[in-house]
């Protein structure tokens, strides 16, 4: 049952309107829904309703939802919309908070990327750029193309709230199906079996070797970047806005993550290499075998020049898994809570 903690807790996080109704629209369905929206955060946070020690909690969700809800309800249609070189794209509701952006949903296809904050934009110009070149590269060697987000369209958006400018991306949706790392690790927080995350791996190396021939690291390889297809087995990093070209500093950092040294002076391939086999040891858990943490631990050298290119790792990991688990089968894999 939803209490007023975690009703109050998603009001006091909407940073808009759409956080909570959706799409402001003329459309007398979308409105009707988000009336039955607003009715039914108002009956769980009412003041009259709440508990003693909740009534404080309780009022000021209830002024605060009440004011996003006539915001929402004043709302011109046009003020919900970016327009790039390409097209025009509502700004739906919120899919995702990433480290410097927020995620909305637009239609059934799309998903508009904008930076909470006006010094984030180089971040997502930087995003913008990495996916260009890595379309280049997956056009060349198609079997690389569904590892990677593709970059729809950019804009450049006009903040009228703030009067800052925005550097917005317009990305082809990863809604159907997909899970992060994140919510993966959330369901087996002691570690999956390892035969479940050989695939999550090696679809990772082979991410990896064509981030390295299109000449960008992503320095922020984590379980939230990382969706996954359970049915389909399939695997895309995204998360591209602090990508680096090798030989610069990380153009910046997740306080969350273990670097390694290099970080602050010259990145290179091999600093993805370090951080996927941190991120294979934190979703094996307990359950990582031996021979794996050996592996991972020889990716993992301080030295960037000692640790296996992506592409050599891939024939080497395959080798391991065949010691271990003999000759390879599918495995379905399947999530009760993150589906």
């Amino acid at each position: 049952m939803t209490t007023v903690r975690d009703t109050a807790e998603a009001i006091r996080a909407a940073n808009r309107p759409e956080d909570l109704f959706g799409t402001a629209t003329a459309d007398s369905a979308t409105r009707a829904e988000g009336r039955r929206r607003y009715h039914r955060l108002a009956a769980q946070v009412h003041p009259d309703r709440a508990t003693p020690g909740e009534i404080n909690l309780a009022r000021r969700a209830f002024e605060r939802l009440t004011e996003l809800y006539r915001q929402w309800s004043q709302a011109d249609d046009s003020a919900s919309r970016v327009t790039g070189a390409r097209g025009t794209y509502p700004i739906g509701a919120l899919h995702a908070r990433g480290s410097v952006a927020d995620l909305y949903r637009s239609g059934r296809d799309r998903i508009v990327k904008i930076p909470r904050h006006g010094a984030a934009n180089k971040l997502l110009a930087a995003e913008r750029n990495a996916l260009r070149d890595i379309a280049i590269v997956t056009a060349e060697h198609e079997w690389l193309r569904p590892y990677f987000p593709v970059l729809a369209d950019t804009v450049d958006h006009l903040d009228t709230d703030t009067g800052e400018q925005r550097t917005v991306n317009v990305l082809d949706a990863l809604t159907d199906g997909f899970v992060t790392l994140a919510d993966v690790h959330a369901e087996y927080p002691d570690g999956l079996d390892p035969r479940d995350y050989a695939w999550m791996h090696r679809r990772l190396l082979r991410c990896l070797s064509g981030a390295a021939l299109a000449g960008w690291v992503h320095t922020a390889i984590c379980p939230a970047n990382v969706l996954i297809h359970p049915a389909q087995h399939g695997v895309v990093l995204v998360g591209w806005s602090f990508a680096t070209r090798p030989g610069a500093a990380a153009t910046a950092t997740l306080g969350s993550l273990d670097y390694p040294p290099e970080i602050r002076d010259a990145v290179s391939p091999a600093t993805d290499v370090h951080l996927a086999h941190r991120l294979m040891l934190t979703m094996l858990g307990r359950h990582a075998p031996p021979a794996m943490r050996s592996f991972a631990a020889g990716s993992m050298q301080s030295d960037p020049r000692l640790r296996p290119d992506a592409a050599d790792l891939l024939g080497e990991f395959d080798d391991l898994l065949d010691r271990l688990y003999g000759q390879r089968r599918f495995r379905p894999f399947e999530l009760t809570k993150g589906q």
